[in-house]
Order: structure tokens, then sequence, then C-alpha cells
């Protein structure tokens, strides 16, 4: 008798046990941590840095998870543009931080270091930061999702538009490294493809201070539009110098490829004026971009509306714990959680409905904007009017297994 009851004993306690664990693990697969890898100090700080780590809090705190028994937990560092340290921090967070989801990346050589990091770790990677095409092309892998833009967006977009308004000659100024090589391959292929010429072009190392000796070789070579294949504190520099030397009381007109509301704001409008570009997020543009951008603004210290790439964290991070949620947990295997995330379509205030295609680029209409003259602005951040929408459909590069191995035929 005494051995059957311990025996019933040691059973009762086993299943105890047993459910203590299931009820220990089902509490384990809802926590997730999240890591902004950015630039908190350098070229690209403004449109991403502190911005991102905001716009990815502010996404845990709208997804409502937290009140549901999730715990989220943002982190965040600096990878100071540099690819190594990129890679760095990318695996200790995977190895010790048991970090689940890479978020933003700003950058284009950085973004291609840690992508197969993500893959070697099974974590999810969300880059809105980055503009080479190439992640969602030959480097494309089952576990990123690129969201806010790319290359070819901008390219398709604003080379397009200033080629056919007459721009039928073009030079460019470009940064030397992945994404001002990208961005410049692009848009030669849509200047050529829609009639244009390339009369050449002179590439200058990131984070450069003097652009004269490259403005010289533009005005040189009579071209109509001198094109700026490069962003952040680079483009800003090359438009100010590009006013000191008189560039486009000559004749010739700048296309900045790449620009973004903060390079805008810091330009100011009497500099920037009637320069075009190509955006998929203007805090301006209805109700859910201004109601987030407010609610932003209000948390930063500088009351800086949210760039593209703010925007991009936001609704890459919602979208991401929507597709947890659906999961019902398991956040540490980042295939599935990017497979979710292309199963289900995407809907935020910010990019309106979309989806993520097989080779994980998100797909949205994107804006050609005009910079506004200084007359027409009504009050601060308004800046941009609109010249035309490009259909979702139209905008990003057509879907291609030779591009990306992930898409089937």
């Amino acid at each position: 008798m005494k051995s059957r009851l311990s025996a019933l004993m040691l059973s009762s306690a086993l299943v105890l046990s047993g459910a203590e664990m299931a009820g220990a693990q089902e509490k384990l697969d809802k926590n997730v941590k999240i890591g902004v890898l950015t630039d908190m100090s350098g070229l690209y700080s403004d449109i991403s840095g502190a911005g991102a780590v905001l716009a990815t809090q502010m996404a845990v705190e709208d997804s409502g998870l937290r009140e549901k028994g999730w715990k989220i937990d943002v982190i965040s560092a600096d990878h100071q543009l540099k690819p190594d340290v990129t890679a760095a921090i990318a695996r200790q967070w995977a190895d010790v931080e048991n970090v689940d989801a890479y978020v933003d990346v700003v950058a284009s050589s950085t973004a291609l270091a840690l992508n197969p990091i993500a893959v070697e770790k099974n974590r999810v990677h969300l880059n809105s930061g980055a503009a080479t095409s190439a992640l969602t092309g030959k480097s494309c892998t089952p576990n990123t999702v690129h969201w806010a833009y790319d290359t070819y967006e901008v390219a398709n977009g604003t080379g397009k538009a200033v080629t056919k308004a007459g721009g039928d000659t073009w030079f460019f100024i470009t940064a030397d490294y992945a994404f001002g090589v990208a961005l410049e391959g692009d848009t030669r292929a849509v200047v050529e493809k829609n009639g244009g010429k390339v009369l050449g072009g002179v590439k200058h190392p990131l984070n450069s201070s003097d652009f004269s000796s490259f403005l010289l070789q533009a005005q040189s070579s009579k071209a109509k539009i001198i094109g700026l294949a490069n962003a952040g504190g680079d483009t800003t520099n090359a438009v100010k110098q590009a006013a000191e030397f008189g560039i486009v009381q000559g004749g010739q007109k700048l296309a900045s490829l790449l620009l973004f509301i903060t390079d805008v704001h810091s330009l100011g409008l009497k500099v920037a004026n009637g320069l075009q570009l190509t955006e998929s997020f203007y805090w301006d543009t209805n109700d859910g971009t201004r109601n987030f951008s407010k609610r932003f603004a209000a948390r930063m210290k500088n009351g800086a509306m949210p760039s593209m790439v703010q925007a991009g964290d936001y609704a890459s991070t919602l979208h991401y714990l929507k597709a947890l949620e659906a999961l019902g947990g398991n956040p540490h295997d980042g295939v599935k959680a990017v497979a979710k995330m292309k199963e289900l379509p995407t809907d935020d205030p910010l990019f309106g409905k979309g989806v993520v295609r097989a080779d994980g680029r998100k797909i949205h209409p994107a804006y050609l904007f005009e910079v506004k003259k200084p007359e027409e602005s009504k009050g601060p951040w308004d800046y941009y009017k609109l010249v035309t929408t490009i259909p979702a459909e139209e905008a990003f590069r057509p879907l291609s297994e030779s591009d990306c191995p992930l898409v089937k035929k």
C-alpha cells in the first residue's frame, strides 16, 4: 500500500511539474527582445538614430501585446556605420542578449553585413534604414523584410520624372559605398530607359565635408542634371556648396536622389526649394500619418517630425508583432516569423494597406514631392507639395526569380 501511495504521489508530482514547465514555456514564448541597430551620432543619425529607437518603442506600445501578457523589450546600439562593428554587435545580441529581431540597420553596407548573420542565427532583420535593393535581390534571405524604400524606388520616381521633364543629360556625384553605387546604377538604368544620357560621374568618400572638386567636375560636364547619389549629411553638404558655386544659377539643376525631410529642415526652404524627391512617407499625408507624427514629435527632444526611415521602423515592428501574435508566440524562429509577415496583409496608419512579397520587399505607393518655396509653407515642417503618386505595383522592382531565389515561378 505504501509503495502504491508513493508511486501515486510521484506521478502527481511529475504531472504538476510538467504542467509548470509547460506554463513556463508558454510564458517564455511570449518574451520578445528587439534590437535597434542604428547610427546614433553620425551621418544618418537624423533620419534614424534616437528617432528609430522611439519609433520602435511606439510600435511596441501601440501593438497592445503587453496588455495581453507579452513581455517585449527594446534595446539599442550604435553601429557607427561600420560593417565589422555591426557584425560584432549582431552576434553578441543573438548569442548573449537573445535578441529576436534587428530593426533599422541604416546604411547599405551595414545591412548587407548583418543579413547573413540573421540567417545564421535565425533572427528577423527588419530593415527600413538601408537603401540597397540587393536586400530583396541577390542578397535576399528568408529572414529579411525591407520596408520603407530602396534604390529602385527612388531612382524610378525621381530619375524618371526629371528625365521626362527634359533633364536628359546627367552627371552623378556618388557616395563611394554599396548604397551610392546601387543608387547610381538604378538611376542610370531609368535615365537611359527614358531616352536620357549619362555624361559621367565621380565618387566621393562617405561623410565628405568638401564637395568643391566634385562639383567643379559636374559643372564642366555641362550636363543638365547633377544627380546626387548620396544621403544624409553628404547630400546637405553637396546642396549647400552647390548653392555657393551658383550651379543652379548657371543653368544646371540638382536632382537629389535620396532626400529626407530632416535634410530639407537642415537646408532650409531658401536653399532646398524646387528640389524634387521620392518618398513613401510624409507626415502630413493624412489623419493617420499626422496623428502618429505629432505624437512622435512631442517625444523627440528636438521636436522633429519622423523621417521615412523612422516611419518604416514603426510600421515594420508593428507588423512583426502582429505576426507573432498570429503565431501564438514563438518569437525565436525568424524564418517562421517572416513567413507569417508575408502571409498576413499589411495595414498600418503610416503606409496603409499592402503586402510583404516573397522576396521580402514591402509594397506600398511612393510619392514624388517638390520642396515648397518659403512663401508656400504654412508653418514648421510644412515642406512638401505632391507632384504625383506612384502606384504600389509600379513603385518597386517587379518580382523576379532571377533576382531573388526565394521567388518561385
